[in-house]
């Protein structure tokens, strides 16, 4: 629905009906002090064998009871209590977690122009706030302006989508001059909205402001979590509050889970007490026979003064009070101490856990901790494992390893994907049945390749400069000059050290720079590019400044490249484009992107190393590294200059088609371009991913992969853990971007989407070959219709058939609906495994949820 109505700099309106908007507090925790005591009641009493003891406690108050009641209640409310003590610590942990946002303090403004600070938990929708550097944003606000001038700023969502590179915002221009305090005494304005939702990158609006209305996207919103990077400060108008804001739309509620054994053994009980209740009533009525024909003529008991428990003109009742008694007698039959033993058992391997030194991490001094140790024997029983890819198989940080320029291929390291292919060959020609364990273990040094190519293999120095492993002498220290198309060379690491939108930020005490970067990419770019002699070291709105050592006669130069226009880099295109004046007065156009679309835009001069770099670029990927192209084009004035006129005409256009406009209007000039090379850099795996998920294929586990990255790179990075493996059959299934709004559309993508499922089945249904391996590749998109009711049982029946399953650009509740899926579809056991606020919501939906503390903060 479009129903939601906000009046900026107005909230009071919100705080009666009827628009009653929930307020900015947040809980998370299972209980209240209201429901604490019903609630965790009915967690204890959900185990049959405490309902069983609760039971007997009952009846050993009344007179019938052979012994006295508390040796029946003692045990009960110890092992009772002590679980409920346990449940309070951990929902007491949970609030004070609550607690410490919700009384985090951001400034408001309370009118006339003045900010004060006021407590989260206390913001009201229409509220506007000022965020400053490295705050986190309390709550989905609307950017109005920011520090800059042109209303850009920086954004972290690692807590949101688990990626470390900064996104860029950028605010609508009618906004641009509310910039001081004093200029919100008068602002007023309404925006129409979507209501509350769980799409984090999806937003559709409108702003009415000074009478006109503007189109709201996506890039005008900062969300709850994400925190401000690189901007002094921002401006915002509070447009979700709570639990209405996306990322507490994306949470789920924490689950209670129970382990295996837990229900075999209720079923146990269950069995134990039919045979209990059997051999009481045999008992019983054994009692109430005897009682009826013999206790008449047992004079020594005086039966005419007997009572009513054992009365021969009532032998029935009699019975039913032996029954009672019997029951407490044989009780014994169901041992509570098997339950409490079970739970000592249980909590001291969750201490083992804790202090296993394999588990230990010595960098962090962290050691793993069992925080459910309820769960421990579920551990044996996994049958598919969930994980998550950026962080959790992958360290997150790139490494620049090899480039191609001009035709020639330059850097000797190996990746880590061909040490561990030149390992196999080595232990394949060696001998062929060496386990597999020899091969990661043993330590060649150096191992010859088929072609004669030697890889040093073994350890591997570190390199001192975090994000290059490049080696290569021809290009290192300035001999890049001596190599015949240096002119070449130069153009190639002006485009590394130009064509981005990184910030250089100097560290105060060392004075040494480090680029806040959009991608981990563009990081390892610059930081290859300063140590190739073209340093980026400053930035302002119109100009790029690089320090060039081996240039010119004169030792270091310093250079301005003035930036004229930037086409910024998205999924769709896949490239980016930066105009730029040198010190020439030449205009120079800069473009780095996905090959295949560099390729389509060469000019017929510009194709000279075409085969050549095709070449380079095939045998990165089959490394298992991240490949981008390189181009450029000179511009002449005349032409330049009418471009421009357009695309300033396309940027200020006002409507739906506005990115199309800009699209075309890019189109026009991102063509004829000149081939320079090619960039490769790896995501350097965690320490034996590798031989972890070749060691759980073998034992016959499921592996899927769910990551929040594209589609090229989840593909590269499942080559490298030998998740996918050469020979592999990929099966991708992805719908055509539609417009999302248009029901038909929707309709065809959903029947594409089928059409593609149904063949993949067939397909895998029809192989002949019993060792094939299937490999299965899903986005977000597709992923979003596979899992609705009509259509999850078909995916899960072909996700099944397939080795591994890889699922891109997913948002972290996808995750949680997968992990759902999976659980419930095969009955079996899931584990996930996560290390960002992204994947809270698979790890609480498995069976077992393992989180790693990772970078991303311990959520």
């Amino acid at each position: 629905g479009f129903s939601r109505i906000v009046h900026c700099n107005n909230s009071i309106l919100h705080r009666r009906k009827p628009l009653k908007y929930p307020t900015n507090y947040i809980s998370t925790t299972k209980y209240n002090v209201l429901t604490f005591l019903p609630k965790a009641i009915f967690e204890q009493f959900r185990r049959v064998a405490n309902l069983y003891f609760l039971l007997t406690a009952i009846l050993s108050l009344t007179p019938v009871c052979p012994f006295s009641p508390v040796s029946m209640i003692a045990p009960l409310a110890f092992v009772v209590g002590l679980s409920m003590i346990k449940e309070a610590l951990e929902d007491w942990r949970r609030f004070m977690q609550d607690m410490k946002v919700n009384n985090r303090k951001v400034s408001v403004h309370k009118g006339d122009g003045e900010f004060e600070f006021r407590h989260w938990e206390d913001l009201c929708v229409g509220d506007v706030v000022k965020v400053e550097k490295d705050q986190f944003f309390p709550a989905d606000l609307l950017l109005l302006s920011s520090s800059y001038e042109d209303g850009i700023c920086y954004v972290e969502t690692m807590n949101l989508d688990g990626e470390t590179n900064l996104k860029l915002k950028r605010s609508l221009e009618v906004t641009l001059p509310l910039e001081e305090d004093e200029t919100f005494k008068d602002f007023r304005g309404v925006i129409r909205c979507e209501d509350p939702n769980a799409s984090l990158y999806t937003f559709i609006g409108n702003l009415d402001y000074e009478r006109q209305v503007y189109a709201l996207d996506p890039s005008q919103i900062l969300l709850r979590d994400s925190k401000l990077r690189n901007t002094a400060f921002i401006y915002g108008v509070v447009i979700f509050t709570g639990h209405d804001s996306k990322v507490m739309q994306n949470s789920t509620e924490s689950p209670s889970k129970r382990s295996r054994i837990e229900k075999k053994m209720d079923l146990i009980i269950y069995i134990l007490f039919t045979v209990l209740v059997l051999i009481s009533l045999i008992s019983s009525i054994g009692f109430a026979v005897r009682i009826k024909l013999d206790l008449p003529r047992w004079w020594y008991l005086q039966p005419q003064n007997s009572n009513k428990l054992d009365d021969p003109t009532r032998p029935a009742l009699s019975g039913i009070f032996h029954l009672i008694t019997a029951l407490i007698l044989y009780g014994y039959l169901i041992p509570i101490s098997l339950y409490v033993s079970i739970e000592v058992v249980k909590v001291a391997q969750a201490h083992f856990i804790n202090q296993d030194i394999h588990m230990f991490d010595e960098e962090t001094g962290n050691t793993a901790q069992a925080r459910t140790s309820n769960l421990n024997e579920e551990l044996g029983q996994v049958h598919t494992i969930l994980s998550d890819k950026t962080g959790t198989l992958t360290c997150n940080q790139m490494d620049f390893l090899k480039c191609s320029i001009a035709g020639v291929s330059y850097g000797v390291r190996a990746s880590e994907v061909e040490r561990a292919a030149a390992k196999q060959m080595a232990s394949g020609a060696a001998d062929q049945d060496i386990p597999v364990q020899d091969v990661w273990e043993s330590n060649e040094d150096e191992i010859q390749l088929v072609e004669g190519v030697t890889f040093s293999v073994g350890k591997t120095q570190k390199s001192s400069i975090k994000g290059f492993s490049f080696e290569d002498d021809r290009l290192m220290q300035g001999h890049w000059t001596n190599e015949p198309n240096s002119n070449m060379l130069l153009m190639f690491f002006r485009i590394l050290a130009i064509c981005h939108t990184a910030i250089p930020e100097v560290n105060e005490a060392t004075g040494a720079l480090t680029y806040e970067a959009e991608s981990p990419d563009e990081g390892a770019f610059l930081v290859a590019a300063r140590e190739f002699g073209f340093e980026f070291f400053k930035r302002t709105q119109a100009s790029v400044f690089i320090k060039e050592k081996y240039t010119s006669s004169n030792g270091t130069t310093e250079r301005e490249f003035k930036i004229l226009n930037l086409l910024e880099f998205n999924s769709k295109r896949k490239r980016m484009t930066v105009i730029m004046r040198d010190e020439d007065n030449r205009i120079v156009l800069l473009c780095k992107g996905a090959d295949t679309i560099i390729f389509d835009r060469l000019a017929k001069n510009g194709r000279l190393y075409e085969p050549d770099t095709t070449k380079h670029l095939n045998e990165y990927g089959e490394a298992g590294l991240r490949t981008l192209a390189l181009s450029y084009r000179m511009l002449e004035e005349s032409e330049y200059e009418s471009w421009n006129a357009e695309f300033l005409k396309a940027k200020t256009s006002i409507g739906p088609d506005r990115e199309l406009q800009l699209e075309r209007v890019a189109d026009l000039i991102e063509k004829e371009l000149i081939l320079v090379g090619a960039t490769a850099v790896e995501d350097k795996l965690q320490t034996g991913v590798p031989q972890c998920i070749d060691r759980l294929a073998q034992a016959g586990l499921k592996i899927w992969v769910l990551t929040g990255d594209k589609m090229e790179t989840a593909i590269n990075i499942g080559y490298a853990c030998s998740l996918l493996r050469q020979g592999m059959k990929q099966i991708s299934l992805s719908t055509t971007a539609g417009d999302q709004v248009a029901q038909d559309a929707q309709k065809a993508a959903k029947e594409s989407l089928m059409l593609q499922i149904a063949n993949a089945s067939q397909m895998v249904k029809l192989e002949k070959d019993p060792d094939a391996a299937f490999a299965l590749v899903i986005d977000g998109k597709a992923l979003t219709f596979a899992l609705e009711d009509d259509m999850k049982n078909m995916f899960l029946n072909l996700a099944v058939e397939c080795a591994s399953v890889i699922c891109c650009r997913v948002s972290p509740r996808q995750k949680a609906l997968v992990t759902r899926l999976v659980k419930e579809g095969l009955g079996k056991t899931t584990l996930a495994v996560g290390d960002g606020a992204n994947d809270v919501g698979m790890i609480q939906e498995a069976d077992i949820g393992v989180g790693i503390s990772g970078v991303e903060g311990m959520q």
